[in-house]
């Protein structure tokens, strides 16, 4: 039993890496950008350029950033 919990931790301790990674930021800002795209299109409105938006300004901010340090 003590394997298959320690498989479970560690599959959600990469997966948690994978996503969040080093800037909790980029993460929030894209789920944000997914959850603003749904609610548009459930609205019938076009909203295929929130998230490429989004995407980019967090790179370049997360860039910026990271050029300062």
């Amino acid at each position: 039993m003590r394997l298959i919990w320690s498989w479970i931790a560690g599959f959600g301790l990469f997966w948690y890496h994978f996503i969040i990674g080093d800037d909790w930021t980029v993460a929030a800002a894209v789920a944000a950008g997914l959850i603003l795209t749904a609610l548009f299109v459930s609205a019938h409105i076009n909203a295929w350029w929130i998230v490429p938006l989004i995407v980019i300004s967090m790179l370049g901010l997360s860039l910026r950033r990271a050029s300062k340090t």
